[in-house]
C-alpha cells in the first residue's frame, strides 16, 4: 500500500521533503520490464497508444527556463518568445512533427498565443522561485521521461520538471497548477515508475515531489518497489480502461 507524504508548501517543508527521501537505491530489472510489457501486450489496441499523468505539453516552458539561467539578462518575456519564435521556425522549415509542439502553436490565431504566453509566463516564474528555494544542487529537466513498452504499441510519458541530486541519489519534482485533486496521488506514483523504466539502469528516483503552489500543497511518493509495482498497475488499468472506452464507442 502506498503511503503519500503531504505538506504545506513552504521553504522549509519542501527542503526537509526533499533531503528526507530515503537512502536505499531501488532498480528495476529485465525481469521486471518483460513482466510489464506482458501485461500491455495482454491489452488489444486498435493504433499506438500513449499513456500518461498529464495531457498539456510544456515542454517550451522548460526552454524559457534554461533560457533564463543561462542568460541573467534575458526576462522571462523574452525567454518566452524566443523559444516560441524558434517552435514556430521549426514548424514554417518542416522539422515539426504532427502534434507535436511547434505544429500545435502553428494553429494558433495571435490572441490564443497571447494566452499561452501568459501561462507560460506565470508558470516559469512560479517554477524559478520554486527552484532558488532548493538548498541542494538542481537542474531544470531537459525533457519528461519517455518509455516505449516492447512489443506492445505503447509508449509511457512521465512529467518531471526538475531533478535535485543527494549524494548518491536522486529527487524529482513535478509542478502543477491548481489543487491537487483524489486521482493526484495515483498520477505521482504513474510519474515515479516512468522515471524509473526510462532511466538506463533503471534506477528509481528516492522520491518523486508533486507541488500544486496556488494552494500551498506538496505531495511526495517514495522510490520502493512497492510503489513502483503500485505505478505499474495503475498505468496498466488505465490502458483497460481507455481500451473499454474504444470499443463501447465503436458499438
Amino acid at each position: 500500500m502506498t503511503t503519500f507524504i503531504h505538506r504545506r508548501t513552504g521553504v522549509s517543508e519542501l527542503n526537509d521533503l526533499i533531503r528526507s527521501a530515503p537512502p536505499e537505491i531501488v532498480q528495476l530489472g529485465d525481469d521486471h520490464r518483460r513482466s510489464l510489457a506482458a501485461r500491455f501486450r495482454a491489452v488489444p489496441s486498435n493504433g499506438h497508444r500513449r499513456i500518461d499523468s498529464w495531457n498539456v505539453e510544456r515542454a517550451g516552458q522548460h526552454a524559457a527556463l534554461r533560457r533564463m539561467l543561462r542568460d541573467p539578462l534575458c526576462s522571462v518575456i523574452d525567454a518566452i518568445n524566443r523559444e516560441i519564435d524558434d517552435q514556430l521556425m521549426r514548424d514554417v522549415a518542416g522539422y515539426a512533427q504532427r502534434g507535436s509542439m511547434a505544429s500545435w502553436f502553428a494553429t494558433l490565431h495571435q490572441s490564443e498565443l497571447a494566452l499561452v504566453k501568459a501561462d507560460a509566463a506565470n508558470w516559469t516564474l512560479q517554477m524559478h522561485e520554486i527552484a532558488l528555494s532548493i538548498e541542494d544542487q538542481w537542474s531544470v529537466c531537459a525533457s519528461d521521461a519517455f518509455y516505449d513498452v516492447a512489443r506492445a504499441r505503447t509508449t509511457l510519458r512521465g512529467r518531471r520538471d526538475l531533478e535535485v541530486v543527494l549524494e548518491d541519489r536522486c529527487v524529482l519534482l513535478r509542478i502543477r497548477s491548481g489543487s491537487p485533486g483524489k486521482s493526484s496521488g495515483p498520477g505521482l506514483r504513474s510519474d515515479l515508475t516512468i522515471a524509473t523504466l526510462a532511466h538506463p539502469q533503471g534506477i528509481a528516483p528516492a522520491r518523486m515531489i508533486g507541488l500544486w503552489p496556488e494552494s500551498g500543497v506538496c505531495l511526495g511518493v517514495d522510490g520502493t518497489m512497492s510503489d513502483l509495482r503500485a505505478g505499474a498497475r495503475d498505468l496498466v488499468r488505465t490502458a483497460v480502461a481507455q481500451q473499454r472506452y474504444h470499443q463501447s464507442i465503436a458499438a
